[in-house]
């Protein structure tokens, strides 16, 4: 079930950011990037570990960088961030142990995220003259 909500969630906002200009800004997906990156580090701290927390922090900055490197240069780089991000979700419970992460949020994250990243992809395949600042 948590697949179906990450993909539905994810094509709701989206479309919601189309019909209603917000993602006109290239600011829009990278800004979603972040939240989602900082996320786990929220759990890290609702499981009460702050020894997780510096791993989560290190995985957290480094997405946080590559979106918005992404905002300054190339909106292809979010992409690659939203699809890496989802595929770090399906690993994540291998890589760092954080009891503050839901059960069903690896499967409803990693969803969204690439999701997410495909929308953003024919977005920018569709009009590549938002790939890059002008």
């Amino acid at each position: 079930m948590e697949y179906l909500i990450g993909l539905s969630l994810a094509l709701a906002v989206s479309l919601f950011a189309r019909v209603t200009g917000l993602d006109r800004d290239r600011a829009f997906y990278p800004t979603v990037m972040i939240v989602i990156a900082a996320l786990y580090g929220l759990f890290a701290i609702m499981g009460g570990h702050p020894g997780e927390l510096t791993l989560e922090w290190i995985m957290m900055v480094g997405f946080i960088v590559l979106a918005t490197l992404g905002f300054r240069f190339n909106l292809w780089l979010v992409v690659l961030a939203l699809f890496a991000h989802g595929v770090m979700d399906i690993f994540h419970g291998h890589l760092i142990t954080n009891p503050g992460v839901p059960v069903w949020w690896p499967g409803f994250c990693s969803t969204y995220d690439i999701a997410a990243a495909a929308w953003l992809a024919w977005l920018l395949w569709r009009r590549p003259e938002t790939v890059r600042m002008t």
